[in-house]
């Protein structure tokens, strides 16, 4: 493994489409709330990881007698509370049973167009470990894996899937990323995270897999370009930037043949 280029594709928002959720929101309210429900739904879930991580007391020279435990929730309930504050902003109600069966639902999202057929490529790619790299828990994101109709065929393209729960944190704190690098046999130098690369469709995640070091690529899917200007210079940027999925390798490989 450690021979191998290692990408780690984020998982939502990048192979499976969080949008999709709208669907299933559709059957209780109609397309037109459903979409609009389901940005509020996605905003608050990634709002709540930000907020938690700043509530974070952590210090690392602190003994462990004076260090107070970090605010951390699993995603799981982070997901099911943010649906909960934006069925109230958009004064809309769910009964238990019906954001249960919607929580069941989020296993199983649809995913992009390009997704199928970049995995179904990458499956030949023997120079590459493929893994999913999610702050989803180890059940969510494995259930997904397996559940997603367009995911479940190309399960076996990825070798792991590494998960923020034992590190108690959400991307993008800079923890997550060290933690893959341990979870896939790598140091925590500057080399040996120059050496992996992060796919995702989040800008928040690749600014943070930046800023440790690694290298990114950003799926710009929408055709509008990097916007994203809280870190100012290349190290704040994507390392390329693709339009797809289906354009991951090959610009991975173009980099390295660079260097």
């Amino acid at each position: 493994m450690a021979d191998k280029t290692v990408i780690a594709f984020d998982l939502y928002g990048t192979l499976l489409s969080t949008e999709s959720i709208a669907k299933e929101l559709a059957t209780h309210f109609g397309q037109e709330k459903a979409a609009s429900l389901a940005g509020l739904w996605r905003r608050y879930q990634l709002e709540y990881t930000w907020r938690l991580n700043s509530m974070n007391p952590f210090i690392a020279s602190a003994s462990p007698v004076d260090s107070p435990e970090g605010q951390f929730q699993p995603f799981s309930d982070i997901t099911r509370n943010s649906l909960d504050h934006a069925l109230t902003d958009s004064k809309l109600f769910l009964d238990d049973e019906s954001s249960g069966h919607l929580m069941k639902a989020y296993d199983s999202l649809s995913t992009f167009p390009d997704v199928s057929p970049a995995l179904k490529a990458l499956a030949d790619e023997r120079a590459i470990t493929a893994v999913v790299f999610s702050n989803g828990t180890n059940s969510m994101v494995t259930n997904s894996v397996k559940s997603s109709p367009g995911l479940g065929p190309h399960a076996d393209v990825f070798k792991e899937i590494v998960t923020v729960e034992e590190v108690q944190c959400f991307k993008p704190d800079p923890k997550v990323y060290y933690h893959l690098a341990e979870k896939m046999g790598k140091g925590k130098s500057k080399q040996a995270m120059s050496e992996m690369w992060l796919v995702s469709g989040n800008p928040f995640d690749v600014v943070g897999a930046r800023a440790v070091g690694m290298q990114a690529a950003w799926v710009d899917r929408g055709g509008a370009g990097w916007t994203d200007g809280l870190v100012r210079g290349e190290t704040g940027k994507p390392t390329v930037v693709v339009k797809g999925l289906g354009e991951v390798v090959e610009a991975v490989k173009k980099h390295r043949r660079f260097l």
